[in-house]
């Protein structure tokens, strides 16, 4: 489901004057007050639609404004169109150290002040890099969004680049590294993972990035990086929840539409063949304590009409106790402590994954021929009507549950706006999975579920002293 919850609003903060003058124009969009998107009445809905309207501001900014006056709290959100597949093979890791490096601050923002501003005006904040795209977020009152806006602003135009910021976050980035992959039982699967089913194409490296391509790096090099995607023409300005329009509208003039943009925007170019032949892997770590076992085949991207039934049938192998695969591997044979699905869709490419923990004493050849049984099943013989109505059950539960806070609002519509093109999905989506036939999740599991093109990536047990 596209609309995945995000991370997660009073003193008054004194910010002087703006440091970008004012524009003589108002709005840039032809049309100044752009309609509310409302949902089609034939559409199915679980949820009261989400009004929304939109704009582009003569920079190429494109902006998004959902009123809500339930509770006095605004969310801005920044969606970014730039992520770990727009770097250098040699410079990987750059996306996300100017996730950190954003943090800093700016030439009218005094180093490491953001956090200070947003915590003071009784607020949070938080960002996240991922292959695609880069976002950053704040929660506030109401009553503080020029100060959000003001910051954003700020970090577009003019962040601080400096010497100082750069070695700080080198440190931060390599701890957060050690903590989170390389000091983790399996904390490299992913990384191994996407180089066995990525390779050839900019998504073979994942957003941690390297150490030594971050420690080669020259402050040039990350100002270059700025100047090339954190411009207005490749970003997304969500501003949910209460707010006056016409209000927030000038705002958003004020402090964004000065901002010049550059030239094109560079963007990776390669070929998605799903028809490759798959290889295998063992990654042998001193930490393993138990053998694990993964099973991937490559996918289309989010955006190919297979993904909503490629996401249900990953729902129906092995997403939760009473899911097939772990009602087989983990609870009917012992074998797997756990079993791990992944349907990891990504703008230009894509993952089917099944991750499986075995029970102390299983090995990794015993887990592969079980995984392998259950997943010819599905091919042969598809889902039950049981569990394709669980699935479908699933999918509006989740999406009833979602959108209920605005910095959800916010992101799901950014994401909708920048990969789908189409902002109202927020609010239609849901039929997309609806219209999904039984027969379509054998379907796509004959078409990717395929012997020649998995890959298998195993983590045995280390060698005994």
């Amino acid at each position: 489901m596209k609309s995945a919850a995000f991370l997660s609003a009073a003193l008054t903060v004194s910010l002087g004057s703006a440091s970008q003058a004012a524009p003589a124009s108002a709005a840039a969009s032809k049309d100044k007050n752009p309609p509310l998107i409302s949902v089609p009445s034939s559409v199915r809905s679980v949820r009261k639609p989400v009004e929304f309207s939109e704009y582009n501001l003569e920079n190429g900014l494109h902006v998004i404004l959902h009123q809500n006056h339930a509770a006095p709290v605004i969310s801005t959100y920044v969606l970014y169109r730039v992520g770990s597949k727009n770097e250098r093979p040699d410079r990987t890791g750059f996306a996300h150290f100017f996730e950190h490096l954003m943090f800093e601050g700016s030439e009218f923002i005094p180093r490491g002040t953001i956090d200070k501003y947003i915590s003071g005006a009784g607020g949070n904040l938080n960002a996240s890099t991922s292959f695609d795209r880069t976002d950053y977020y704040f929660n506030l009152p109401s009553h503080q969004l020029p100060l959000a806006l003001w910051i954003e602003s700020e970090r577009m135009l003019h962040p601080r680049i400096d010497e100082t910021g750069v070695e700080t976050q080198r440190a931060v980035v390599k701890e957060e590294r050690r903590r989170s992959y390389d000091n983790q039982p399996y904390g490299s699967l992913f990384e191994e993972l996407s180089a066995l089913v990525f390779e050839g194409t900019p998504y073979q490296w994942v957003p941690i990035g390297s150490f030594q391509y971050i420690d080669k790096a020259t402050i040039d090099e990350f100002r270059d990086f700025h100047r090339t995607f954190y411009r207005p023409q490749n970003a997304t300005l969500v501003v949910a929840g209460d707010f006056q329009l016409e209000d927030t509208r000038k705002l958003i003039e004020d402090y964004f539409g000065p901002i010049q943009n550059g030239s094109t925007i560079p963007r990776p170019s390669f070929q998605w063949d799903l028809n490759v032949e798959g290889k295998a892997k063992d990654v042998v770590k001193k930490n393993t304590p138990l053998p694990a076992l993964v099973h991937a085949w490559r996918a289309p991207s989010e955006t190919d009409p297979d993904a909503y039934p490629l996401e249900m049938l990953s729902l129906i192998m092995g997403e939760g106790r009473s899911s097939r695969l772990y009602q087989s591997l983990v609870e009917k044979k012992g074998a797997a402590m756990n079993v791990s699905p992944y349907c990891y869709l990504l703008e230009k490419t894509g993952m089917l994954a099944i991750q499986v923990v075995g029970q102390s004493g299983s090995s990794l050849e015993e887990l592969d021929q079980l995984l392998t049984e259950e997943i010819n099943k599905v091919v042969a013989d598809g889902v039950s009507e049981e569990e394709f109505q669980k699935a479908r059950n699933s999918m509006e539960s989740q999406f009833a549950q979602s959108g209920g806070t605005m910095s959800e609002r916010a992101r799901t519509l950014a994401h909708y706006s920048m990969f789908y093109g189409d902002t109202s999905l927020i609010n239609t989506e849901l039929d997309r999975y609806l219209a999904v036939k039984r027969e379509d999740l054998q379907r796509v599991a004959k078409k990717y579920f395929t012997a020649k093109g998995r890959f298998t990536l195993r983590y045995p047990l280390p060698p005994s002293k």
